[in-house]
């Protein structure tokens, strides 16, 4: 078989590479990291509400009646991070409530599931808040066109204005309304007297 009649293979891991570039791309468009955390952050404060921990023997059992606030915060905050994930234009809502959710698991839920569900939350929350699509490339190169033809025009009207011709001798005015420094009138003296 010649190089020419071999029909082309496909590389090895050329799938998972096209795969990573078509998540890669997904991600790009919505606060992925933030919705992460908040996602995440759910998950101990769930977990700490109805655990039974053994520490070196000792059995500590933390169901209280906080649990059905935790499941409700856990679960809301589950919510929020795969909400934006795939709405990201409730971005501001959902990191808004993400931070409160967080805020209020700190007395209701075994301190935001003993910090581990507390911080993520917070941090997740204000990710969400802050992350803004990506300009698109035309909208770019638009505003790049607009801010060059704005900058070639303010050079133009400033070498206009220092091309104008200034004012001379034959511009001056007949009379200054004041003396001349050094002048009679400027030392006091008063012309005819």
């Amino acid at each position: 078989m010649t190089s020419a009649t071999a029909q082309a293979q496909p590389e090895p891991g050329a799938g998972f590479s096209k795969a990573r570039q078509s998540f890669r791309g997904w991600r790009r468009t919505r606060p992925f990291w933030g919705g992460l955390l908040v996602f995440l952050s759910g998950f101990p404060i769930i977990y700490f509400a109805y655990a039974a921990l053994n520490v070196s023997g000792l059995h500590i059992q933390l169901a209280t009646t906080a649990g059905a606030s935790a499941a409700v915060i856990g679960l809301l905050l589950i919510a929020l991070g795969v909400s934006v994930w795939f709405q990201p234009m409730v971005r501001v809502f959902a990191g808004i409530a993400a931070i409160i959710l967080a805020l209020i698991s700190l007395p209701t839920a075994n301190f935001g599931g003993f910090g581990l569900g507390l911080f993520p939350g917070l941090i997740g929350g204000a990710l969400v808040c802050s992350w803004a699509p990506l300009k698109k490339a035309e909208d770019v190169t638009a505003e790049l066109a607009d801010g060059q033809e704005a900058e070639s025009e303010e050079p133009e009207a400033k070498l206009t204005e220092l091309l104008k011709p200034q004012a001379g001798p034959a511009d001056a005015p007949e009379a200054a309304p004041y003396p001349a420094p050094g002048s009679e009138q400027a030392a006091g003296g008063h012309g005819g007297e």
